[in-house]
This record gives structure tokens, C-alpha cells and sequence, in this order.
């Protein structure tokens, strides 16, 4: 008898022991509907800053008094906090009046060989053929260019002759006028930025090695933000490592986006067209392609500069081809630009490094050999160191 009992209080303590586990394990079920919102594969787990987005939500911890026993209690949903996430402040570009009186004023204190030596020049009491002698030899230092230069003295020997002149002020107005004239004020200098025809501007920007021509795309995006542009960048230059990264950049820090190839070496051309497809969808005002630098003398090269330019037209119209130039580079910046331009029909000149005075005169000459205006100008290394070229502006400078 005592058998059998000890048998029946086993089995009863069985299925307690069976009973209250299966409470147990119920009680720790996640009821639906806890998350508030639909959650997809990629989002992280509430709480979890860096988990991984298959790891199982935490356990909620059972209500207070009963002991880890469902009850018929409604759960409470404990509010996630979404991390605040802080916004990086742009860059606000300088507007272009501020950048103009800024570079004039950089002109006018450095070493500007070209106007004040005309000047000096000019305003002696006598001026015979040894003067005149000087005067060439100053403008062709200066790389005027022998054509402009021969122009710009008979001019010169003209009016001094005829109106005797040899107060300063106005041999510099007489020097003023005939530099201007050089400069061909005429021209069209401004930069194809606005949308047409239901599609963005497409300004292609090329040049040799090491001219700058990243930093001066990331320095025209500055001027363009600063007229209210939208604006998208294209790092069609995947041949050096850095440049994408280094074009993203500058976008970033006035809020302009840039399509880039994340495989190394990746067909220009096709980042170009993928660049400007962007900037057709988001409907951008301008669309700006950085190319790879190459050498003038390299037809590889130089023939693939082309090709970007045919893929691009498949869909847009290339409105802007930009040639940037090392100003100090005098006369074979000048020798540079004449392949470009069989090769990609330039459109306008960007002119860097304009601080090394002596070499200002190779604005005439470049304007004359292609028929085509210096555009931008830059005269030093500031993330607004590039304003739009104004002749009268520059040559005031000169004379300054």
C-alpha cells in the first residue's frame, strides 16, 4: 500500500513540475505587435546600437509582483529613443562681388612686374627707341605673345606721339584703354549653369596633370551654390586614387553630391554618362565632370577625352568644356591649350595661379590663339580663391 502511494505523489509531482514550465515558457513569449512599426532585414534591433540586424529583440522584463507568470496585465511599450544624429554645418560660399575685391586686392600688393614697369616706362620725360626697346621687352617677358605685343606698342607709340602726353595719370588712362582692348571685353564670359531644354547644364572640365583641375571643380561648385544652383559633380578621373575622394569632399562641404565608381580603375566615360543620367533624374541645374589629367603629347589619352565627350552626348548636350591652366606656366600653357582644343572644342579658360604676375600677359595670348575668354581665375590656394575674370577688373589691378 505504502508503494502505490509513494508511486501517485510522484506522478502528482510530476505533472506540477510539467504544468508550471509550461506557464513559464509562455510567460516569456514576445506577443505581436510589440514593435510599433513594420521592421525590415536591414534595421537594427531596438537598443542595439551595433547589433546585427538577425539578432532577436531583448526580452521584456515581466511586469513587477508576478514572478515571471503571464497574467492578463496589458504590456506597456517602453518608447525607443532614436539616436540624435548631428548635422554637419556647410560651408557658405563668398558671393562673387566679395571674391572680385578680394583677388584685386591680392593683385594689387603682389609683385606686379607687368603694369607698374609699363607705367614706370611710360611716364619718363623723354621716351625714345631705347624706351620703346624696354617696353617690348617688358610685355614679352610678361607672355603677351609677340603678335599682341607688337599691337599693343604701336598703339602705344601712336597716342603718346600724338597727344604728347607724360603726366602719369594719364598715360595710365591711355594704358588702361589699349590693355582692355587687348582683353577683348566682348566676350562672352559667363558659365553655361543654367537648365535648358528640360535638362541640366553639362560642363566638362579637362587640363594636363597636375594644374589643379579637382580643386578648381570643387572651387566652381563653391561660385555656383553661392548663385543658387543645384548642382552634381561627376569623378570622372579613375586613374588617380584619390581624386574621387578628393572631389567628394569639396561637394560635401557646400551640400553638392557626386557620382563616383567604387571600383579603381573604371571606364571614364561611363562614369561621365552615369553622372549626368543622375543629374537629368534629379533635375540639377548643372552637371560638372572632373576628367583625368593627361599630357598634351599622349594621343591615348587625349583620344579618350573625346570619348567621354561622344558617351556624354548620347543623352545631353556637353555645354562647357573648361580648360584649366597653370598660369605660371606661361607659353606652354599656351601650347597646351591648342591640342585641347582640337580634341575637345574648349569653350573657356580657367586660369590658376594668376599671383605669379610676371605671367599675366598670357591671358591676351590665350584669348587670341583660341578665340575663346579666360572664364574663372584663381590667384590662390583658399577654398574661395576663384572668381569670374572681369577685364577691366584685372587690368586695374595691373596698374594699381
Amino acid at each position: 500500500m505504502e508503494l502505490i502511494l509513494t508511486i501517485v505523489v510522484a506522478v502528482v509531482v510530476v505533472l506540477g513540475l510539467g504544468i508550471g514550465v509550461a506557464f513559464l515558457l509562455r510567460g516569456r513569449k514576445t506577443k505581436p505587435g510589440t514593435y510599433p512599426t513594420t521592421r525590415d532585414e536591414n534595421d537594427p534591433p531596438a537598443g542595439g546600437a551595433g547589433a546585427s540586424a538577425t539578432e532577436a529583440p531583448p526580452e521584456a522584463a515581466p511586469p513587477a509582483g508576478t514572478d515571471g507568470v503571464e497574467t492578463d496585465a496589458v504590456e506597456t511599450e517602453v518608447p525607443v529613443e532614436e539616436p540624435e544624429v548631428e548635422a554637419v554645418p556647410l560651408d557658405v560660399p563668398e558671393p562673387a562681388l566679395g571674391r572680385l575685391a578680394r583677388l584685386r586686392a591680392r593683385l594689387v600688393k603682389s609683385n606686379n612686374a607687368l603694369g607698374k614697369g609699363l607705367l614706370r616706362l611710360l611716364s619718363q620725360d623723354r621716351i625714345d627707341e631705347d624706351v620703346w626697346d624696354e617696353i617690348e621687352e617688358t610685355l614679352l617677358l610678361a607672355d603677351l605673345g609677340t603678335d599682341a605685343t607688337m599691337e599693343l606698342v604701336d598703339n602705344l607709340r601712336e597716342r603718346v606721339t600724338v597727344e604728347g602726353l607724360r603726366e602719369p595719370e594719364k598715360v595710365r588712362a591711355i594704358l588702361r584703354e589699349e590693355l582692355i582692348k587687348l582683353l577683348a571685353p566682348e566676350l562672352d564670359r559667363s558659365i553655361a549653369s543654367d537648365r535648358r531644354e528640360g535638362r541640366p547644364a553639362v560642363v566638362m572640365v579637362v587640363g594636363v596633370n597636375g594644374v589643379g583641375k579637382t580643386t578648381t571643380i570643387g572651387k566652381m561648385a563653391r561660385v555656383l551654390v553661392a548663385e543658387d544652383k543645384d548642382v552634381l559633380l561627376g569623378a570622372a578621373d579613375t586613374f588617380r586614387a584619390a581624386a574621387a575622394e578628393q572631389l567628394a569632399t569639396w561637394g560635401a562641404r557646400v551640400g553638392v553630391p557626386t557620382v563616383r565608381s567604387d571600383v579603381d580603375g573604371a571606364d571614364p566615360a561611363s562614369v561621365a554618362f552615369e553622372a549626368v543620367k543622375a543629374g537629368m533624374e534629379q533635375e540639377v541645374d548643372v552637371v560638372m565632370v572632373d576628367t583625368a589629367g593627361r599630357l598634351q603629347n599622349k594621343v591615348g589619352l587625349m583620344d579618350e577625352l573625346g570619348k567621354i565627350k561622344r558617351v556624354i552626348e548620347k543623352q545631353a548636350t556637353v555645354d562647357e568644356v573648361l580648360l584649366v591652366l597653370d598660369a605660371t606656366t606661361g607659353q606652354n600653357g599656351l601650347n597646351q591649350a591648342k591640342v585641347f582644343a582640337e580634341v575637345v572644342d574648349i569653350t573657356g579658360i580657367v586660369l590658376t595661379k594668376l599671383d605669379g604676375t610676371a605671367k599675366g600677359g598670357i591671358v591676351v595670348a590665350i584669348q587670341r590663339q583660341l578665340g575663346v575668354p579666360v572664364k574663372l581665375v584663381g590667384l590662390g590656394e583658399g577654398a574661395d580663391d576663384l572668381a569670374p575674370f572681369e577685364a577691366g577688373d584685372f587690368v586695374d589691378a595691373l596698374l594699381d
